[in-house]
């Protein structure tokens, strides 16, 4: 990684910064994606999945193939930076550093580039949509892995909080399953002062999320992990009226698929048993995302090798994150790994979607040489 190359991305980096686009939405960070792959010389197929792009190179008659990804798009959140690069386009940040993926990975792709010490197939995924809008399963659905039939893919998320440049790289579950619960409560609407005459479902609102608070602290094993946070309430329209609808949204999260199928049994119960009490429907939808990252034993493997040769510090003690990450659809498909990449210290505001945040500039040349590196130790091994 040269200090000319670094400047670059810094520059690219800050560019898709200032302007961000939500997942689904991401056609010019896509255009702008494509313009440095035609400035690099490397060629790629754009469209996949939404506005996914694949850039591909081959050297050598080696067979291999390795996949990196990277995610391009931003969040909803209101930047409070106060940078000169601050986002330009109103309510829309990259408060999750996937502007910071994206100009890694483009790196990655500048330094095979210009290596001839490889040989094989490397594959370049620059994914939309990476934030609970599906982007790994439409681009897989697109058939990423028949076009492009790599063995194996690896990625990485920034990780504010750990050392800037060091890589954590961990021996199993990486990342929680995510999934989306909303429950709708219907009662009967009324006059607020003759509330004999209704069937309230705020006060049933009320004792439904303190019951669910009690599904994690006894209904879960302490030594499993499980988060099931509620989130959002809405309901109700005047002061003087009790509601006829309430609607509760939130998250569940976990890392073992038996604890899931456990906790969603417990809400159900629980909806029934305040439909009973209260007089009024309660219905649960829990939608399920893409299932946790599990990195495989080999590849993970590679991935400490790679850290090895980029002379970044290796941890492997930390715990798994509550957090998602849609890369696990692709590690359902093919074997891989996942790692953390310190972006330094973790200041208030300036955590992962905090509107304070902003990828690590400097974190960029670790993060650039660990993928060049986990694809030259792929096909190597391969």
């Amino acid at each position: 990684m040269t200090p000319e190359l670094h400047q670059k991305l810094t520059q690219w980096r800050r560019h898709l910064h200032a302007h961000p686009e939500l997942s689904l939405q991401e056609k010019a960070t896509a255009a702008f994606v494509q313009e440095k792959l035609t400035e690099l010389g490397i060629p790629f197929e754009a469209g996949i999945g939404g506005h996914g792009v694949v850039a591909t190179l081959t050297r050598g008659h080696a067979q291999s193939r390795v996949g990196l990804r990277a995610d391009m798009d931003a969040l909803p959140i209101t930047e409070d930076t106060g940078l000169a690069y601050a986002s330009k386009t109103p309510g829309v940040m990259h408060a999750c550093g996937h502007d910071g993926h994206t100009a890694s990975l483009l790196g990655a792709a500048a330094l095979l580039a210009a290596d001839a010490s490889w040989s094989g197939t490397v594959d370049f995924i620059f994914q939309p949509a990476e934030e609970g809008y599906g982007g790994s399963r439409a681009m897989v659905a697109a058939g990423l892995f028949e076009r492009f039939p790599m063995d194996q893919v690896f990625g990485f998320h920034n990780w504010p909080g750990l050392a800037a440049g060091t890589i954590a790289v961990h021996d199993g579950v990486v990342m929680a399953s995510g999934g989306r619960v909303t429950i709708t409560i219907e009662g009967h609407a009324g006059h607020a002062g003759m509330p004999h005459l209704t069937r309230d479902p705020v006060m049933a609102a009320g004792h439904l999320i303190v019951a669910m608070q009690s599904v994690v602290s006894r209904s879960v094993d302490p030594l499993d992990t499980a988060v099931l946070s509620l989130c959002t309430i809405d309901g109700g329209t005047a002061p003087n009226q009790v509601a006829g609808r309430v609607t509760i949204r939130g998250t569940l999260r976990h890392h073992r698929e038996a604890v899931k199928d456990m906790i969603v049994k417990r809400i159900g119960e629980i909806c029934a048993g305040i439909a009973t009490t209260f007089g009024v429907k309660v219905t649960p939808e829990i939608v399920m995302g893409v299932g946790v990252v599990t990195n495989t034993p080999d590849e993970a493997g590679l991935a400490r090798l790679a850290a090895g040769k980029v002379q970044a510090p290796v941890r492997r003690d930390l715990a798994p994150s509550m957090a998602g990450e849609d890369f696990a659809f692709y590690l359902k498909q093919r074997p891989g790994a996942f790692v953390w990449i310190g972006n330094g210290e973790l200041r208030d505001g300036a955590e992962l979607h905090g509107p304070r945040y902003d990828f690590n500039d400097a974190i960029l040349p670790v993060a650039s040489s660990w993928m060049a590196e986990v694809a030259k130790a792929a096909l190597a091994s391969n």
